[in-house]
């Protein structure tokens, strides 16, 4: 089991900015893709951004130019800055992350516990 840790989210003014990151502790022989989605009440959840293990990144369409996402490989931690946040990027957002947590075993899918974005306009 590969237990998530998120931090960063919180309430913001609308074009204001947050960092967010999710660290995946202990010893894992591989992380593949890491990536955040998002989901607002009522919708279904959404890709943000998304990084592989090379640092090739893929977007949202409604972030992109906003939103960055980056990778500390030797941290195990993946990040998601985002500026000129609107109130329409209010959601739960969910850490994904990818792994081979030994050699001898096949990819697994984890999902953090979510952190709370609030946008006020």
């Amino acid at each position: 089991q590969v237990r998530l840790v998120e931090s960063g989210g919180g309430l913001v003014q609308a074009g204001g900015s947050l960092r967010l990151s999710c660290a995946a502790p202990g010893s894992i022989f591989r992380i593949n893709a890491m990536g955040w989605y998002r989901q607002a009440p009522g919708k279904q959840r959404e890709l943000v951004a998304v990084i592989t293990s090379g640092h090739s990144t893929n977007y949202g369409d409604s972030v992109k130019g906003r939103f960055t996402i980056s990778r500390d490989n030797a941290k195990n931690t993946v990040y998601l800055q985002m500026n000129s946040l609107l109130p329409e990027d209010t959601a739960v957002y969910y850490c994904n992350v990818v792994v081979r947590r030994r050699w001898f075993e096949t990819e697994s899918v984890y999902w953090g516990q979510g952190t709370q974005v609030t946008v006020s306009s």
